[in-house]
């Protein structure tokens, strides 16, 4: 039976992750270990990108011989200081370096490339653009990207890279979904600890999304109106940028002690109007509080919103209620909505993806950085220079370790 309902729906997307760059490796990693810790099958193979040589060695998750070190002969392994434009250069000139580790994915299964990446830095803000151009030149999947916005704290160069790579991977991908560190970061927290809990933040949202459609293996619970692959798909569009709203709630399951087996009786049953009004709220909640990008949702194309939890919390009509709560608020009629039944879990969570965004301040702040650096472009590009020689000259201190871990690449 099992085997009939995966081959009738489809279901869950599947996809090839790349994580570019320190930030985007880091992300890719932690999404992996989403996968493993879920028993989710949503990623079919994964492989990091950077150019140094530290940063790879410091991920868990995506295995050795899937981390891939380019621009050896130019930064011997040091990373690009964040000159995007050195990185975009090392991208282009390695890219048959980075396609190897690619042909090794099990691509008759892939349905979409998703490439990961801080859009602030150098490797990956600057490589990623580059990747995705050669990915849709040979592959008929959609190449979707994660791009992550610096905050402002970050400092100019860091924005300046964010504001033209953002330009330039949107017009590569068939839609990015953006995430504002400017918006998630928490005072008091230390750089290290704002980095994990943002990083967080964005694999719960990502891991939901992508596992949408999955049928619990033991039970072969399937969700009452199913969100598979190609709703994700068909939501996400084609060149656009999209972003996420996330909700949660604990709630009282079934799993109960014997004592209350005795006492229990038909009035345990879960009311169907309390689990509508409880869908419906967290559909609120999910598209006007914090959003992985901050938008007008009035602005948006198209939207999509699933709910995953214990499935007697679960209800068509909370679904349809909310679908239609959306539409209103989007104005838009393309609104698809699904649930992800959990059995065991305690949590009811609704996520929403807003695709097709027209109207975000950030992204109007990244375009008129991105016109009014033009005059400060040689004292950023300097900057740029002074951190990359500042890392090349750690070359000859490191001579001894770097042969050590030369064998790993």
């Amino acid at each position: 039976m099992l085997n009939i309902l995966k081959e009738n729906y489809g279901l869950y997307m599947k996809i090839g992750l790349i994580g570019f760059g320190q930030a985007g490796g880091k992300v890719a990693d932690q999404l992996v270990e989403y996968a493993v810790g879920t028993d989710s099958e949503i990623i079919v193979d994964a492989v990091a990108i950077n150019t140094a040589k530290a940063d790879l060695m410091g991920l868990e998750n995506i295995p050795d011989e899937k981390r891939v070190l380019i621009g050896q002969d130019r930064v011997k392994g040091h990373g690009v200081g964040a000159d995007n434009e050195l990185g975009s250069e090392i991208a282009e000139q390695d890219i048959q370096e980075i396609q190897n580790s690619i042909d090794g994915f099990a691509t008759h299964e892939i349905e979409a490339f998703v490439i990961v990446t801080a859009l602030g830095g150098g490797t990956g803000s600057g490589g990623s653009p580059v990747l995705a151009k050669h990915l849709k030149r040979i592959y008929e999947e959609p190449v979707y990207g994660v791009g992550i916005l610096p905050s402002n704290s970050e400092g100019s160069i860091y924005s300046l890279n964010a504001a033209r790579s953002f330009q330039t991977f949107v017009e590569e991908i068939d839609s990015l979904i953006t995430f504002d560190n400017e918006t998630w970061k928490q005072s008091g927290e230390s750089v290290g600890q704002g980095y994990e809990s943002m990083n967080d933040e964005l694999i719960r949202r990502l891991g939901l999304l992508l596992s949408a459609g999955q049928i619990n293996e033991e039970s072969g619970t399937v969700g009452e109106s199913v969100v598979d692959s190609s709703e994700i798909i068909n939501t996400l569009g084609e060149r656009g940028i999209s972003s996420i709203g996330y909700a949660s709630e604990t709630v009282q399951t079934k799993d109960k002690g014997l004592l209350d087996r005795f006492r229990s009786s038909s009035n345990d049953e879960i009311d169907d109007g309390q689990k509508t009004n409880r869908m419906t709220s967290l559909a609120r909640k999910a598209a006007l509080s914090r959003l992985t990008l901050e938008c007008n949702v009035d602005s948006v194309e198209r939207a999509l919103v699933m709910f995953a939890g214990p499935p007697d919390h679960l209800s068509r009509k909370g679904i349809e209620r909310s679908r239609k709560w959306i539409e209103e608020e989007t104005g838009s009629m393309e609104v698809r909505g699904g649930d992800y039944p959990i059995p065991g879990s305690d949590k009811v969570a609704c996520v929403i993806l807003f695709a097709g965004v027209t109207d975000a301040d950030r992204i109007k702040e990244m375009q008129q950085i991105a016109i009014e650096a033009q005059d400060s472009i040689d004292e950023i590009k300097q900057e740029s220079e002074d951190n990359l020689d500042d890392l090349l000259q750690t070359e000859e201190m490191s001579d001894d370790t770097q042969d050590d871990i030369d064998p790993l690449f």
